[in-house]
């Protein structure tokens, strides 16, 4: 990659996200609204309601939040210098420590000291310093977004977060994929400061999972002898029960619950689906009987009876050996890595990457039905699903899936198992049933959409929509960041070629199996 300099990354961070550019004196110049009508016009909010003050003030309102959250971020930025400031200040004036003992001393008291200083707990104080000591010698790429406020303290802070255990070229590597617009491969979708700061963590997890130094294997094999159950009591008669488990069993735990809770929904049913989730994963661990999704992909639900105690598959998990999920999960595996060719991680819908190992055992012992996805080697987005096992309304919910990975309103965390595909344009009013056509909200947002003014925007085979809100703004969706395969060594001397053959006509107003739109050709 080539170098890049902190003005050159500042442009393109400015072009590629609204926001004001800070000046060298310190002054902010205006610059577009986020999430704004577009145009240059400051009074366009009038232009749009010329008799309606009360919704210009309401526009006015989200706009003055909008600034303020870039205000925060600058003060944050600043903070973080002031605070390396501070260090490097402390440093020249403490006499050279002797032992390690009084370097602790001397961290110890500059951590009071700074804890006095902002009135916060000593803990907090210890890991600003340590967040600003990172931002300010290893992330020159996020404390610039920060100072432009591009992205928000918490986005910086998931940063920091995700490239401590990496060294400074994968640090780097993952800051540009996301903050410099100009990168081989960059980010996909919204800026990474239009993400909200859980969903940021939740890709930058995936990146940093694909591209770790240390092969997912070898971490998972460390990190699965740390796992267990944990109780903690609480107020007002309750307690926490969590569990630290291997990805797929933990996601397999999840759907089955979920699945189940949703089954029991129905008009006399006053249980919300979280109170219904915790019932029936308290039912099951205490023996009772449930009702429990079978492993097909239709997700169609049978009775089954749990027994007054242990199941068959509670008592071969005492002797060692816990069962293989039996809930509905997607697992997107590349073929090369199944065959033990490449050690390419696979994807577990609702989590992200796990090890080929995992993949392999829940594909020969808990698959029942399967779909062959077909992907453009250049960039790793499907081009095709298989339609031999299913009608074509579940292939195209199966395409869903891959497109969206979970509902696609801004800053939802809700799984697509969970959801239910939608038209974005009514059958009604001369929709079509294609994927262009058709999303997957969770159950909230479908609601939100059809009582609450919120409209989705078009999508596309590859894109999920955005959406506008009933001020006008437009928030762009989350798109799933697609890499390229990793190939066998031995066919980075000897490529094979592949000719793309793609499908004219009109793909959008069919079931994907035309492939992207992408030019023919040899790769």
């Amino acid at each position: 990659m080539e170098s890049t300099t902190a003005d050159e990354v500042m442009e393109r961070i400015m072009a590629s996200a609204a926001v004001p550019v800070v000046a060298a004196g310190g002054d902010v110049a205006p610059a577009p609204r986020f999430g704004s009508l577009e145009g240059g016009d400051e009074f366009q909010d009038e232009a749009l309601f010329p008799s309606d003050p009360l919704r210009r003030r309401k526009d006015y309102c989200l706009d003055r939040l909008a600034e303020i959250a870039r205000g925060e971020a600058r003060t944050a930025a600043e903070k973080v210098r002031v605070i390396a400031e501070l260090v490097e200040v402390s440093s020249a004036l403490a006499a050279s420590a002797q032992s390690p003992q009084e370097a602790t001393a001397q961290e110890m008291a500059l951590v009071a000291e700074v804890a006095c200083a902002l009135t916060v707990g000593e803990r907090t104080a210890s890991t600003l310093l340590a967040e600003s000591q990172a931002l300010t010698t290893g992330l020159p790429l996020t404390l610039t977004a920060l100072t432009a406020g591009a992205i928000s303290w918490q986005h910086a802070r998931v940063m920091v977060d995700e490239t401590t255990s990496l060294d400074p070229g994968a640090a780097k590597a993952l800051e540009a994929h996301f903050l410099d617009p100009g990168v081989e491969n960059p980010h996909r979708g919204c800026p990474a400061g239009e993400l909200v700061p859980s969903r940021f963590r939740h890709k930058a997890r995936i990146w940093r999972e694909r591209h770790h130094p240390v092969s997912i294997e070898k971490r998972h094999a460390r990190s699965v002898a740390d796992r267990r159950l944990e109780y903690r009591p609480d107020r007002d008669g309750m307690a926490w029960l969590s569990a630290y488990l291997p990805a797929d069993q933990a996601a397999g735990i999840w759907n089955r619950t979920t699945a189940t809770a949703r089954a029991l929904q129905g008009p006399d049913e006053d249980r919300t689906m979280t109170q219904m989730r915790a019932d029936t994963a308290a039912n099951l661990l205490l023996g009772g009987t449930g009702v429990t999704p079978t492993a097909e992909a239709s997700g169609t639900m049978v009775p089954a009876d749990a027994g007054a105690g242990l199941t068959a598959d509670m008592l071969g998990a005492l002797g060692g050996r816990v069962p293989v999920p039996r809930a509905q999960v997607l697992l997107t595996a590349p073929i090369m890595s199944l065959l033990g060719a490449t050690d390419e991680p696979a994807m577990l819908d609702g989590y992200g990457p796990i090890p080929i190992t995992m993949a392999r055992r829940l594909i020969a012992d808990g698959a029942t039905s399967f779909h062959r996805v077909l992907i453009d080697p250049r960039d790793g987005a499907p081009l095709e699903i298989g339609r031999t096992s299913y009608p074509v309304t579940k292939a195209q919910r199966q395409w869903l899936r891959l497109r969206d990975g979970k509902c696609p309103f801004p800053g939802c965390h809700n799984q697509s198992l969970d959801n239910e595909a939608d038209h974005l344009l009514a059958w009604a009013h001369g929709g079509t049933t294609g994927i262009s056509n058709l999303a997957q909200p969770c159950p909230k947002h479908h609601k939100l959409r059809h009582t609450g003014g919120w409209e989705p925007g078009p999508a596309t085979k590859d894109h999920p929509p955005g959406w506008t809100s009933p001020t006008g703004r437009h928030y762009a969706s989350e798109y799933p960041d697609w890499e390229p395969p990793r190939l066998p060594e031995y066919w980075s001397e000897h490529p094979p070629e592949v000719e793309i053959v793609v499908r004219q006509g009109r793909p959008e107003d069919s079931i994907p199996g035309g492939g992207l739109p992408v030019d023919h050709g040899t790769v």
